[in-house]
């Protein structure tokens, strides 16, 4: 049987203060996703899921199984998304072009993702996927479900569970999605768009 184990961060856990503190990265890192990790690997014992990969247990698992894969899924994407603070922080390469293209500016695409993750009700993720053609969308996912089961590839998330932010930002979400723009790593979500 396959087994999952918690991603390591590839920084340490103060690197993304102030935008995340570390408490916050203990807590979602170290309790929420470990969380999710054990609880996979036991649902997973003697099924037709305990030697798929993780995407694919997305695409057709259903209840709890889906829950804790999806959650998996997303939290991994998400961690490896971020990199220390940076001012005027924005994409790059082939995406950039692409968002100018779509949404007229960097600027406008932001407001329509931190609109999305606003208003999301709820827990779930905000996400800028692609489709096989390279057009954008923006969606927002309802606890743990991931894009991948639309057949979109998922490139940038935004997590709006309240464990994600409520340490630091209480109920401003808005606040803590207008700031996740600082830590963003672009090349590595122009990597994903690039890969797809």
């Amino acid at each position: 049987m396959k087994k999952f184990e918690l991603l390591s961060l590839p920084y340490a856990a103060n690197v993304l203060e102030p935008v995340i503190s570390e408490k916050t990265i203990g807590f979602h890192h170290g309790k929420h996703l470990q969380g999710y990790v054990n609880n996979l690997n036991t649902a997973m014992e003697g099924t037709p899921f305990a030697d798929m990969e993780l995407t694919e247990i997305v695409k057709k698992a259903t209840g709890g199984m889906l829950n804790n894969a999806g959650q998996i899924l997303n939290h991994n994407l998400y961690f490896l998304q971020f990199n220390a603070p940076k001012n005027d922080n924005k994409p790059v390469g082939q995406l950039a072009e692409t968002i100018q293209s779509q949404f007229g500016s960097f600027e406008e695409f932001q407001k329509a993702f931190v609109q999305a993750g606003a208003t999301l009700f709820g827990s779930g993720w905000v996400w800028l996927s692609a489709d096989n053609e390279g057009k954008l969308v923006i969606s927002q996912e309802t606890n743990a479900a991931n894009p991948v089961q639309k057949g979109l590839t998922p490139l940038l998330t935004f997590d709006v569970w309240e464990h994600a932010y409520y340490l630091d930002y209480q109920n401003r979400r808005p606040d803590h999605l207008n700031a996740l723009w600082q830590i963003v790593d672009w090349n590595v979500i122009e990597g994903r768009y690039q890969n797809r």
